[in-house]
């Protein structure tokens, strides 16, 4: 059941002296980023800001994720499981989420190497790449390439795409795996600074290929 400030009444706050265990997770690629809690007044800030709000149990004291760091969660969705008593939290993260520097809670980033990640876990990169070009995008500083890209023009971003799709062609046919690969990730990159900058996410394109899928 999706949360607002208008249902608040049939979650069971009664549970756990007033606190509702809250799950965050990355609003689009689905991956856990850490574990809260959160009381009544702490969910209710968290709908009015669109920003995650904590109950601290050592402290005693309501907080705000990025507080102090500035790595903020910003929510998109709140919803509770069928007990009413457990909340997922539906968050885009800015900068990394634990206090240790990763961004996740669950332990150190694996190493961003061919081979070493998952399959999921290269999906969540995929989306933590968009994040950061996201963030390059928003931010005024003129040393990165991404901005300098996208301030060039829509059609010098289109032309890097179609360079680069033109190099992954060329790899398949005449390179080996890693040069293949390479050129691949090249082009990864190029469309998602390409889709940011219409305003649009890797999301719309997997849920076109969904509705293709099913249709």
């Amino acid at each position: 059941m999706k949360i607002s400030r208008q249902n608040l009444e049939t979650l069971d706050f009664a549970k756990a002296d007033g606190l509702l265990t809250a799950v965050v997770q990355h609003a689009r690629s689905g991956e856990v980023l850490m574990v809260g809690w959160m009381n009544r007044e702490a969910l209710e800030l968290t709908l009015e800001r669109h920003r995650a709000v904590f109950w601290s149990r050592s402290r005693r004291c309501l907080w705000e994720k990025g507080e102090t760091s500035g790595h903020t969660l910003h929510v998109e969705a709140v919803h509770a499981d069928c007990d009413r008593d457990t909340l997922l939290v539906l968050a885009t993260p800015v900068g990394p989420v634990c206090h240790e520097g990763t961004r996740h809670c669950f332990g150190d980033d694996v190493l961003i190497e061919r081979g070493t990640l998952p399959d999921q876990e290269s999906l969540h990169f995929l989306a933590e790449l968009e994040d950061v070009v996201t963030q390059r995008l928003s931010d005024g500083d003129h040393s990165s390439y991404t901005r300098r890209l996208v301030e060039s023009g829509p059609a010098r971003v289109a032309q890097k795409v179609g360079e680069e799709g033109v190099e992954v062609a060329l790899a398949a046919v005449t390179a080996d795996a890693d040069k293949l690969v390479g050129e691949s990730a090249d082009l990864l990159y190029h469309l998602i600074v390409l889709l940011r900058s219409k305003g649009l996410t890797l999301g719309d394109v997997t849920k076109e290929l969904a509705r293709r899928h099913r249709g």
